[in-house]
């Protein structure tokens, strides 16, 4: 078993059919047939259902598929490694962030490319919980979390400390008080992101311990359309405190406390324990730590584990 026939089983499982492999590989059907007919001899197991038109994984595929991706990665890696020390202001930097994580990333990416210009960045979105995955799997080199992974192979630094925040328009009845009740909140219609999280279950909790009705009557896929929505007077949302920072400035919407309801959380930078960091890698985590001892407030860099 070679790396080659690795990309081959690959391009298959992705492609679904031969031939379309084929035509991604630039081979004939024949060729890459031979090759995980060779392979699965090789490894005596079926990779490939045969009885399926859509040419479905079966279990040792499946199994294969997962090992597949981390060698022809790790592969990538030592590759772009090699470069690295030959060309020491070459490199490229793979972060793996969600919607609202990537925020915390924007002014600390602005100072790494000021001080290093020719690193490519390439920031890949990914759900949270698929993030630690990603990093093992050596799809991406950092990633930016709101929980501790607890998983022994990464390494979690607290980088950013923010809350989950009321937020109103300025019409709305409630912009002209300091503070309420959850008990206050029962008749409000929330603009909720349509991408379920455990803070969203802590808010859910919260409500019904209060004995409080929660109407999430619209649920928008991104914060920049929530936050407009809002801002255009309809409804009211529970929002990150920095994706709001610049609208509370400008007025467009309005911060209301919410006495029962404390929702901060950490924003941390997750590795590999067991990889060497690239050069890119290394310095990023040195522009986080220099940014977060000259803003201090709510930056952070304190290593967990």
């Amino acid at each position: 078993m070679d790396l080659a026939q690795l990309e081959v089983f690959l391009a298959v499982a992705r492609e679904g059919r031969f031939s379309r492999a084929a035509e991604k590989l630039f081979r004939t059907q024949s060729a890459v047939s031979q090759t995980i007919h060779k392979l699965e001899q090789e490894l005596g197991e079926p990779l490939l259902d045969r009885s399926s038109r859509d040419g479905l994984l079966t279990d040792a595929g499946r199994v294969l598929q997962e090992y597949a991706e981390r060698l022809l990665n790790l592969r990538n890696d030592a590759q772009e490694a090699l470069v690295e020390l030959r060309e020491l202001h070459k490199g490229k930097l793979a972060i793996a962030a969600n919607e609202f994580t990537a925020l915390y990333l924007l002014p600390v990416l602005g100072e790494f490319r000021r001080l290093h210009p020719m690193i490519k960045i390439v920031v890949q979105r990914a759900l949270g919980s698929h993030i630690p995955d990603d990093l093992l799997r050596h799809n991406s080199e950092l990633g930016v979390l709101t929980y501790d992974p607890q998983e022994p192979q990464l390494c979690s630094t607290v980088v950013y400390l923010d809350e989950l925040i009321f937020v109103v328009p300025p019409s709305h009845p409630l912009a002209r008080v300091q503070q309420v009740s959850i008990r206050q909140l029962g008749a409000e219609s929330f603009v909720a992101h349509i991408v379920s999280s455990p803070y969203r279950e802590k808010v859910i909790q919260a409500f019904k311990r209060h004995k409080t009705p929660l109407h999430m009557d619209i649920e928008l896929p991104t914060l920049q359309a929530i936050k407009r929505f809002v801002a255009m007077g309809n409804g009211v949302a529970l929002l990150p405190e920095i994706s709001v920072e610049n609208e509370l400035a400008r007025g467009e919407l309005v911060r209301i406390a919410v006495r029962e309801l404390r929702l901060h959380r950490k924003l941390r930078l997750v590795y590999r324990k067991s990889a060497s960091l690239s050069h890119a890698a290394r310095a990023f985590l040195k522009v986080a730590e220099t940014i977060a001892l000259e803003r201090k407030g709510r930056y952070r860099f304190q290593r967990e584990h």
